[in-house]
Formats: C-alpha cells, sequence, structure tokens
C-alpha cells in the first residue's frame, strides 16, 4: 500500500485529505509543521508528499527544497491558498511535481496523485539498457541520467533533465510554450506564468553558454526548438 505524507497546518483540511485518501485505498500520515514534517518525509517508507506552503516552524518552500534535495524521486504536490503565479513558479522550481490551490475539487487531488505514481512506475520499469542520444556534442543518456558537452558533466536537476530529453525526443521541431507546460509539467498552460522560460534559461545556462554550437533557440511568438544551426 502507497504511503502518503500530508503536511497541513489547518487540521480540518489535513483531516478531510487523509480520510479521502484512506478511502481511495492510500496509508496516510499526518504532520502540522514544518519541521518535523521534512524529518518523517526523509524517512524511509514515504511515497508522495502533499505539501502546504504556509507552514509553523519551516515554510513549505524549505521543506520541499530539503526533501527534493535527499529524494529526487519522491513526488510532491503542493497544496496551498497562495495562488500567485511567483509562488507557482518558485514551488515548481524548487521541485515540487504538481501544484494545487485551494479551494480544490477532491477528485482532482486524487487524480494528480495517481498521475504522480504512474510517472514513477513508468520511470522504475524502464528497460535497463543504456539509451543515448546524441546531437552535435550533446550527449544524453536515458538510463544513467547524465549529459554531457565536450566530455564535460553537466548537473542537471530532475525538472531540467525532463525538459531538455523532451527537447531532444523532439529535436528539430519548434515546441510551444503549451506543449512543454502540459508535457514536462502535467498541467494547463497558464498564459501568466513564465515558468516554461524560466527553466530554459536554467538550461541554457548549463549546456548552452559556455559550449558550441548553440543548441536551444527560440523561435519567436512559437516556441523553442533543440537544433544545431
Amino acid at each position: 500500500m502507497k504511503k502518503i505524507l500530508i503536511i497541513e497546518d489547518d487540521r480540518r483540511i489535513a483531516q478531510n485529505i487523509s480520510r479521502g485518501l484512506q478511502e481511495e485505498g492510500y496509508a496516510t500520515e499526518v504532520v502540522y509543521e514544518g519541521l518535523n514534517g521534512r524529518q518523517i518525509a526523509l524517512q524511509p517508507g514515504v511515497d508522495l508528499l502533499i505539501l502546504d506552503i504556509n507552514l509553523p516552524g519551516l515554510s513549505g518552500f524549505e521543506v520541499c527544497r530539503s526533501v527534493r534535495a535527499e529524494k529526487p524521486q519522491l513526488p510532491i504536490i503542493m497544496l496551498t491558498a497562495l495562488g500567485e503565479i511567483e509562488d507557482k513558479v518558485e514551488g515548481l522550481s524548487l521541485g515540487a511535481d504538481d501544484y494545487l490551490v485551494k479551494p480544490f475539487d477532491f477528485r482532482e487531488l486524487v487524480a494528480r496523485v495517481a498521475t504522480c505514481f504512474r510517472r514513477v512506475a513508468g520511470t522504475m520499469e524502464r528497460p535497463r539498457a543504456e539509451e543515448i542520444w546524441k546531437l552535435a556534442n550533446l550527449t544524453i543518456n536515458l538510463t544513467t541520467k547524465e549529459v554531457r558537452r565536450d566530455s564535460v558533466l553537466i548537473d542537471l536537476t530532475a525538472r531540467e533533465f525532463a525538459l531538455l530529453e523532451y527537447l531532444m525526443r523532439n529535436r528539430g521541431r519548434v515546441l510551444s510554450k503549451v506543449d512543454i507546460a502540459e508535457t514536462v509539467w502535467n498541467l494547463n498552460f497558464d498564459p501568466g506564468t513564465n515558468v516554461v522560460e524560466v527553466y530554459v534559461n536554467y538550461l541554457r545556462k548549463k549546456i548552452d553558454r559556455d559550449f558550441e554550437p548553440k543548441l536551444i533557440h527560440t523561435r519567436s511568438g512559437m516556441g523553442y526548438v533543440l537544433k544545431e544551426e
């Protein structure tokens, strides 16, 4: 049985989520503050984290950053009353897999939990034979998650790697912000958010800034394309 840790300081909301998820067949544990929540999240046996932002002791952003550093594969869904674009970008940039704003429909939360678990299961079921893709002097090993340019190992976060993988799978094709947001973040695209631009810039700094040829290109009004020009 999958175990979901809920870190939420509103006891009524936390207990409602817990009961609902238990009815869906999940085991749950509830913590009402950030510091203790982080300690439990880092222990073995937690399969998914539902995390509020405004927490006593340690903010949800700080918990997310710490947990992501120690458990890069643990799915994290941020659940909060903060609906500003900056808050969404901050949460996603720290490694959250999904983001729901209160008030929410519980059925949507259940659907997003299921999607996170399917994504994890798909990653675990990948064949062990190494799959390596190359473009110019860029090499991506999908099995070991290593990225190199000119044999230089480049350190990417899980989200940066997912974005680069999507660009590589569609190399030569212009991908819109909508395509990228819906595929890499599994989110309905909000035209007010700049999360796609933020992550494209992260990638450019890591794989393009100090290397030639430049591989990530902007097509004004259309999107982005990974190609050698």
